[in-house]
């Protein structure tokens, strides 16, 4: 006897073996069992999810006679009488299935229901399935839909589809629609499980697993895989074999990715990327693998009841809860959000791995200020040597000198700048020769340009000492508060809405260790903020035992309110300065020179 594959050994007999679609097995039991039938029906759903298996049991439950050969319209067919067997084996003539994939035409339409006319010949009801029916053309729809809408007593349709967009709407409008869900990857599990075990394979828990990501949501694709998987595994079913087979990444270079991303490790995610490519591993995988991780990862943050009893015999249960807990809330979300979207650049990459190795360092590069310096050792901006100092032109060493350290830029240079005549302050002169550029550097730019005909000089504000803050009702409070957040903030030890709570809150009292804060924003006063800036107030301040409480409310003196005060001034402070400034004023008397309106810019 011929091997008979898993898909269609196990294809359910009957509505209580169906798995998955318990909705339409409700509705149509009910149906069957008050005899409220439709004369058409619609399955819609992905491949290999039962759509034509449903439409069979259909049958069957329409034409079963039953043990006895009595029986009626019933929701249980025996699947013992001659029409089921029949039927399960294709040769029930009442029963018809049309490809309308291969059949698409009006002709084979026309052919079809020529014979609706003629009562049933050994059934109770004559049905027609037309499978993947969106396939048909324009004009066999049209064909078809005065039978559709009024056929004989003794005639059911039954359609179904992978596209139901592809469907007019005159024959959506004409059929009772039933969407088949694709089946979770938990469902497939216990099914694949059950059928292994009638069929004797000793099978891996993992590998099970495998199979059931892989069959994305159809039971079909599950069995034909585990059909494939028995063979490639000589009998058994190995979680090495079935990863081989399937081509997916193993999970310990998932996990070992996720760990050198939360610790900021370059060297390792580089290293990893490269065994990948070197195991030929696919990229696309790899990113699906991670945003699967990263998923369950924000489940166990947000609800960590609900993802550990997502499944409790899942080994890797375990690492997904480790790497939760030491990479923030909001670093998962954006570790997720650029995994999803890197999938869909690899194929713009000069190769999938390129591609790979672009998005892992990506999620390095986006991770929030702070959180990744201290691991990758990266070096400070003002550690670069500094860029050599050139000459300046004779007529600015007096401003260089009132402004050291600072660079000028000029353009052109002063020194080739024609003489300019008594009253032709507004004559426009020439273009002279390109502007020509002190050096500059990270810590120090052009604050303030004076324009004139033939000159445009950049100048440099020296640094405004910061004002003392404005007084309030509780200044001791707030001076300490504000010293001890720009600690913080120094220290590297608070990022993203951690450093925002920080500084949008006002401290209201110290007492018996217990420090109280108020924000205006209820978005601010969230549980896992609190607990990351109360650590590391404990770390920074050496009180281990400080606890913290935040409360929503009116505030008056916060850090940042103190920060934006002080650059006001500090911008207040560098106007003045460049606005009285001896030799911009002799500029601007003898030479019509102009400020440009928002050029001064405060270190």
């Amino acid at each position: 006897m011929s091997y008979l594959v898993l898909a269609r050994k196990y294809r359910p007999r009957n509505f209580s073996e169906m798995v998955g679609q318990s909705h339409v097995v409700q509705a149509l039991g009910n149906a069957l069992s008050t005899q409220r039938l439709h004369h058409a029906y619609l399955f819609t759903g992905t491949r290999g999810v039962g759509k034509t298996t449903i439409s069979r049991i259909l049958a069957k439950s329409l034409n079963c006679l039953g043990v006895d050969g009595q029986g009626g319209i019933t929701a249980t067919p025996c699947g013992v009488c001659q029409a089921c067997l029949d039927i399960d084996s294709g040769r029930f003539v009442d029963y018809t299935e049309l490809d309308a994939a291969s059949n698409r035409g009006v002709d084979e339409i026309a052919q079809l229901l020529e014979q609706a006319v003629y009562k049933p010949v050994v059934g109770r009801f004559k049905v027609f399935m037309i499978d993947e029916v969106h396939m048909l053309t324009n004009t066999a729809f049209n064909a078809m839909l005065k039978t559709l809408e009024e056929p004989p007593e003794y005639l059911k349709f039954v359609l179904a589809t992978t596209d139901p967009q592809k469907v007019p709407a005159t024959v959506l409008s004409r059929c009772l629609q039933f969407n088949l869900r694709p089946m979770a990857p938990e469902t497939v599990l216990e099914h694949l499980a059950q059928v292994l075990a009638i069929e004797n394979v000793p099978a891996e828990p993992q590998a099970l697993r495998l199979l059931s990501r892989a069959a994305r949501g159809s039971m079909r694709d599950a069995l034909s895989l585990t059909d494939q998987a028995i063979a490639f595994g000589s009998g058994q079913l190995q979680e090495a074999s079935v990863r081989t087979m399937l081509g997916s990444v193993d999970r310990s270079y998932v996990f070992r990715l996720l760990d050198a991303l939360a610790r900021a490790d370059g060297r390792l995610v580089v290293e990893t990327s490269e065994v990948l490519r070197l195991n030929g591993l696919s990229a696309a995988s790899t990113l699906e693998e991670m945003t699967t991780i990263l998923q369950r990862m924000a489940v166990l943050q947000a609800v960590p009841e609900m993802g550990a009893a997502d499944d409790d015999h899942d080994p890797e249960i375990a690492e997904t809860a480790r790497l939760a807990r030491i990479l923030p809330a909001d670093e998962t979300q954006l570790l997720y959000s650029l995994c999803l979207h890197g999938r869909g650049e690899l194929g713009l990459a000069p190769d999938e791995y390129a591609g790979l190795t672009m998005v892992l360092l990506r999620l390095l590069a986006f991770k929030p200020a702070g959180s990744a310096l201290a691991a990758t050792g990266a070096a400070s901006p003002g550690s670069a040597a500094e860029p050599e100092k050139k000459p300046l032109p004779e007529r600015l060493r007096p401003l260089a000198e009132k402004i050291p350290e600072r660079p000028v830029v000029v353009r052109p240079p002063l020194a080739q700048v024609p003489p300019v005549a008594a009253g032709s302050g507004t004559n426009r002169a020439e273009p002279g020769p390109e502007p020509v550029s002190a050096p500059n550097n990270e810590q120090s730019k052009p604050l303030a340009q004076v324009e004139h005909a033939h000159t445009a000089i950049n100048l440099v504000a020296p640094e405004i000492p910061q004002p003392p803050a404005a007084s309030h009702a509780d200044s001791s409070l707030a001076d300490a508060w504000s010293q001890t957040v720009s600690q913080l903030v120094a220290a590297e030890a608070v990022a993203a809405l951690t450093r925002e709570l920080a500084l949008q809150s006002e401290l209201c009292s110290q007492a018996d260790g217990l420090w109280t804060l108020r924000v205006e924003r209820e978005s601010l006063c969230q549980p896992a903020a609190r607990e990351k800036l109360q650590t590391a107030l404990q770390t920074v301040l050496g009180q281990p035992g400080l606890r913290l409480a935040v409360e929503i409310g009116p505030v008056s003196d916060t850090p940042a309110r103190r920060n934006a005060a002080a650059q006001v001034e500090r911008q207040r402070a560098a106007e003045e300065l460049i606005q009285n400034d001896p030799l911009v004023r002799d500029m601007i008397r003898d030479w019509g020179a102009k400020i440009v309106p928002g050029s001064i810019k405060s270190i």
